[in-house]
This record gives structure tokens, sequence and C-alpha cells, in this order.
């Protein structure tokens, strides 16, 4: 092929890439951003109401000073310039000046305060609450516990589910790209939420613009915040800290549901923890292992280790390693206490999938131990019983 030929072959393509970003760019997010969204989120819940209301009424305050300020200013340079026949004066202060320009201010500002202080007061306000949900970050997916009120006992974890082929650009993308999980926290519409905030590794934020909610997870320090959706329906955010290399891809949904609905959410939520309960005395087979750590492994480990096990960056390769292929001792002590880059697994995944995603590990690509790594397994090298 000719230069000619090729040149425009590469700006074929890049018109079909523009052309594709723009058809996703085109729709809005079912509960995210609008296309050609310019203003805040639209509120779902009374303080982002108020929130929007206090942003307006600041930047009209801001606005009008502007206007004021500069409008006297070039009044003035313009009607009493030199060339006009005006004279400079000189003079002392006024007294009269000082207190106009120090008291205006003062009460421009206190006007702004007083409401704004009224709403961060009520935003941290989070007594008397419903239900309260544990929401504890990782890198790099979110962990809910909901510990006090209907719902009490059920826990998941929340992964981003935009494949990695979408991510690619290996295959289309729909118009909640990066912005869906496989587990929704879901809670009942009208009912006070507190969240308890928290984190395993380092620094993340849990957001949801359309309630007004932005809250710090800390490693070794609890927060908490608290929400009322007003409405029914799906409610999209995404962690607000630079938290690491995967930090674009740890979105949070919420759904919010009828209480009715929630209800029945709940008694299906711990019906599916009461049949996923594993039994740490089974013994599984190399293809169970296989088929259920290659779940486990996409879930949690593919972001880092990358799906064909070739490593990236700081994460090591998992095809063809020492350690995968080598003493499973090795491998136990990393997946259940971390290492480096590496998180530890054991309390975020149960000992029942640490064993099926070892299996995995040490069968998958060219690795071919032949070895079945059982439950119990994990909880002896884990010093459990």
């Amino acid at each position: 092929m000719n230069l000619f030929g090729k040149v425009t072959r590469a700006l074929l393509y890049l018109i079909a890439a523009f052309g594709t970003a723009f058809a996703n760019a085109s729709e809005n997010m079912p509960g995210g951003p609008a296309v050609n969204q310019l203003n805040f989120a639209a509120p779902a819940t009374k303080i982002m109401q108020e929130i929007h209301w206090l942003h307006w009424m600041m930047l009209v305050i801001c606005a009008l000073i502007f206007v004021g300020v500069f409008g006297v200013m070039f009044y003035s340079i313009l009607k009493h310039r030199k060339s006009l026949g005006h004279k400079s004066a000189s003079f002392h202060e006024s007294t009269t000046v000082e207190i106009i320009w120090t008291v205006i201010p003062l009460l421009i500002v206190i006007g702004m305060a007083l409401p704004a202080t009224k709403t961060v007061v009520a935003m941290k306000d989070t007594t008397n609450s419903d239900i309260t949900i544990k929401t504890t970050g990782y890198q790099w997916k979110w962990g809910y516990d909901y510990i006090k009120g209907e719902g009490e006992g059920i826990s998941f974890l929340s992964t981003l589910s935009t494949s990695r082929e979408a991510i690619n650009n290996l295959a289309p993308k729909s118009n909640t790209y990066l912005m869906e999980v496989d587990n929704e926290m879901v809670v009942p519409v009208g009912k006070k939420i507190r969240l308890i905030t928290t984190a395993n590794d380092v620094i993340h934020a849990w957001t949801i613009p359309a309630f007004g909610v932005k809250q710090d997870a800390i490693p070794g320090f609890v927060r908490d915040t608290w929400f009322r959706a007003d409405m029914i329906g799906t409610f999209r955010g995404q962690c607000s800290e630079l938290c690491g290399a995967e930090h674009a891809f740890m979105p949070i949904v919420v759904k919010v549901v009828s209480q009715d609905d929630y209800t029945a959410w709940v008694a299906q939520k711990k019906k599916e923890m009461g049949a996923a309960g594993d039994d740490p005395s089974k013994v599984y087979t190399l293809d169970e292992q296989k088929e259920r750590g290659a779940k486990v492994y996409a879930a949690n480990c593919a972001a880092c280790h990358q799906a064909n096990g070739k490593g990236a960056g700081a994460f090591p390769a998992l095809d063809g390693s020492k350690v995968v292929n080598g003493p499973k001792d090795g491998q136990y002590n990393i997946l259940i206490n971390g290492k480096g880059a590496m998180p530890k697994w054991a309390g975020v995944i149960s000992d029942s999938d640490i064993a099926a995603v070892m299996t995995y590990t040490r069968n998958a690509w060219g690795n071919k131990t032949g070895e079945v790594i059982q439950t119990q397994e994990i909880i002896t090298a884990r010093g459990g019983k």
C-alpha cells in the first residue's frame, strides 16, 4: 500500500472511531451524567436540592458583585479621564467610605454563610437513621455490609461489570460504560440511610452526585454520612479519590426501590447468601474449581494481572510464575496476607473463592500443576479451624 493509501486508511479509521465515540456520547446515561450537562446532577434528595439552591444563589451574588464593581470602575475610567478635562483629586481616607466597604461585604458574607452552614450541618446529621450500611473501599471495588435495620446481615462486593473487551475497544460500549456494576446497593425510597465509610488499603471516596453525598473512605478511620432518596430510580457515581491504577474502574450504583420491592430484595438476597454458603469440608474436582476460579479471577484479579495472566506494571505475570508453579505455601501467603501492590484477600472474598482462584491460576494458561486447592487448605493456611 502506498503512502496515500495508508494516510487515507488512517483518516477513515479516525473518523470511524470519533463517530463511534460521538454516538456513544450522544445518549444520556440512566442515573448518570446527561449529554451537554452544565449544571449539577438532577437532585434526588432534599440535601441536593439545597446544594442546587446555594450554588445558584452564590453564583448570582458573585455575578452581581462582579458587574457592580467593574461597572463602576469602567464608568469612572471612561467618564473621568484626563482627555475630557478631568483632574485627579487629592484627599485623605474617608471614615464613611471605610465603614461602608467594610459593613456591606460583611453583610454579604453573613448572608451567604448562614444558609450554607445550615445545609452543611444537616449533611452531617446521621441520627435517627432507618438503615445503616458499612461501605468499604478496596482496590478496586466496594464492599457493602448492611449492619442495622431491614436487611441486617446482608453483605456483598460491588465490582465494575463493563467487560475488558469494551474497555480495550474490542467490543461496543454501552451508555453506562464504566458506570455499571455486578451488585448494586439497594435501598428503599424515603428512608434515611446512614453510610459508614472506611477502606481496606488506600483512601477512596464514596460519591453519588444526585444525592449530594461525597464521603472519604480512609484506612483505619470510620466516617459517616447519610442520604434519603425522594424518588425511585438508579443513581450512579464513582470513587472520587485518586486511588491507584484502576481508579477509573470503581463505579458506585445505588438502586432506590419501593418499600415492598426492598423487602422482596432483602428476602431474595438472604436466600442467595444462604444458598451460596459453602461447606468448608466439601471436596471439589479440578474442573469445578477451575470454572469457579475463572469467575473469581475475572472479577478480582484480571484488572491487574490481565485476563491472559501476563501481568502489567507492578503486578507480575502469573503465566509461568515461579510462585504460582512452586510450593503452595508461597501462594497461600500472598493471597491471604498480600504483598507489595497486591492486597490481602483474606476477609475480602471467601476462603472458597481463594481456593478456587488459586486452583485456576495454577492450572490456567501455561501453568499445568494439576493441583486442586480445597477450602479447608485455605482455612488452615490462615490459621483458622
